[in-house]
């Protein structure tokens, strides 16, 4: 199977099972989708979901939280990862979109890259989801899952896997191609136990291939 091959039986796949994929944050802006994903660093979305309800309707725009001090928001993420960096993050993102974007946050990479605790990642998942561009955000889910698949070849940075799915995947298709490989990683081709028997993939995964190919070699 060449590489395109499977990048085309890939994503026809998942377009049939997962139509309509979309990030399982909750949010009502776009302000409050660039919060709720600072606050998912390294912390589950079901418990960024848990937080926020209460953090939005004290701080449901950048300027209500710009007149906030970091720890008083940070009552109300105490339970996320990293709540004091977090805090402090937060408080001051929304003053440099209140100062600099006026109050609106910023539509490009360079301008998203600018807000304190917005890395690469979350700069790309702002883009894909608030504005539908061709936007790869690469956490460790992506990351795994497109190696084990095959649609990268032993990636060794985020930014190199970023790239290879953006040259290889249709531009239109590229938002929801994040959220697939997001919610196949997590529910599906897990880190410890990935659940290949459940997984309607198997066919087109290298690592499934490689893996049941051991077994049957060792058992012959």
């Amino acid at each position: 199977m060449t590489q395109k091959e499977r990048y085309e039986k890939v994503m026809a796949w998942f377009e049939a099972e997962r139509p309509l994929a979309e990030s399982e944050l909750h949010f009502g802006s776009t302000f409050q989708m660039l919060v709720a994903v600072v606050l998912s660093a390294q912390c589950t979305d079901k418990r960024v979901n848990m937080v926020t309800p209460a953090l939005f309707a004290t701080y449901p725009d950048a300027a209500a939280m710009a007149t906030a001090q970091p720890n008083e928001v940070l009552r109300y993420i105490a339970s996320v990862s990293y709540p004091n960096s977090k805090s402090k993050h937060l408080v001051e993102l929304a003053r440099r979109i209140v100062n600099v974007y006026g109050g609106e946050v910023p539509d490009t990479m360079d301008d998203l890259l600018t807000l304190p605790g917005v890395g690469r990642k979350t700069a790309n998942v702002v883009q894909a989801i608030a504005w539908n561009r061709p936007a790869m955000p690469v956490d460790t889910h992506v990351f795994r899952v497109a190696n084990r698949i095959g649609l990268t070849n032993n990636s060794r940075t985020p930014l190199q896997t970023e790239r290879t799915l953006v040259r290889n995947i249709p531009a239109e298709k590229i938002p929801r191609a994040h959220h697939w490989l997001i919610l196949h990683g997590r529910y599906v081709c897990q880190a410890r136990k990935p659940k290949c028997d459940e997984c309607g993939l198997t066919a087109l995964c290298r690592h499934y291939s490689k893996s049941h190919s051991t077994k049957t070699t060792a058992t012959s």
